[in-house]
């Protein structure tokens, strides 16, 4: 399934904050949009999966008017995890995937033995399936972040949206939870922040500041000292990590 974005505009309180951004998702693709904080990462996402509403532009799921369709016709199909999930409810791990179920069930209807099968293969998926009974509230950060994952995964999605994920979270989970993702094998779009964490996992990044995109194209490509330089503000040298084989990159820190 394909994600197809066209010339969105966003306008908040006056200020044009994503200035006629337009990208595309490959079905399977994994994909990140990158750029320093502030720059309208997570403000486009909002407008892609319908929080915010754009001033102008498209998006198409598989040809399906996203913008013009029903809240429910779209979580059948795109699933999405933010960067903050508290809640003043309190549910148990259980119940928070379960409701991943509900964009499949009409009014009142209850779960049936389907629903059950693929909330335990969620939690299984993200390692959880022991916590089945725990309270959320009282879960880590990571162990959140894995729940959200749990149900979004539980609502059978065709397409993913991730606005940054991994943040607030320690290495071993930020690792954890990409790593789930991409063994999804779904399109997906992602806002990260951590650049060699963007190379290791994206098949396509998309460089974002003050509100434009700047270039695009896979990782080793766009992520040049250049680009960093010029987007970040800041000095470093990229190479390939002996271990890995992959994209590795050292900050500089400025001089006093």
């Amino acid at each position: 399934m394909n994600l197809k974005v066209d010339n969105i505009d966003v306008v908040i309180s006056g200020t044009n904050i994503v200035k006629d951004i337009s990208l595309y998702v490959e079905s399977g693709q994994f994909v990140g949009i990158i750029g320093p904080n502030g720059c309208g990462k997570s403000t486009l996402l909002k407008s892609i999966y319908k929080v915010i509403k754009p001033k102008q532009g498209s998006v198409f799921l598989d040809g399906e008017d996203v913008l013009k369709s029903s809240p429910k016709s779209i979580s059948k199909r795109m699933s999405v995890v933010g960067q903050f999930n508290d809640l003043s409810f309190d549910f148990t791990v259980y119940e928070m995937v379960m409701m991943g179920r509900t964009p499949h069930k009409h009014l009142m209807e209850s779960h049936n033995k389907e629903d059950y099968k693929i909330v335990d293969a969620a939690l299984e998926k993200v390692n959880l399936l022991s916590y089945s009974d725990r309270s959320y509230l009282t879960l880590s950060g990571g162990e959140k972040q894995r729940v959200i994952l749990a149900r979004a995964i539980a609502q059978e999605p065709k397409f993913l949206v991730l606005d940054e994920p991994t943040n607030h979270l320690d290495i071993k989970y930020q690792l954890q939870i990409l790593s789930i993702v991409k063994s999804l094998k779904v399109g997906t779009l992602t806002a990260l922040h951590d650049l060699p964490l963007a190379a290791t996992y994206c098949d396509i990044l998309y460089v974002v500041k003050n509100g434009e995109i700047v270039t695009y194209g896979k990782p080793d490509e766009v992520l040049t000292k250049e680009l960093v330089k010029q987007v970040f503000e800041i000095d470093c040298e990229i190479y390939v990590n002996p271990v890995t084989g992959g994209l590795a990159m050292a900050y500089i820190p400025p001089s006093n």
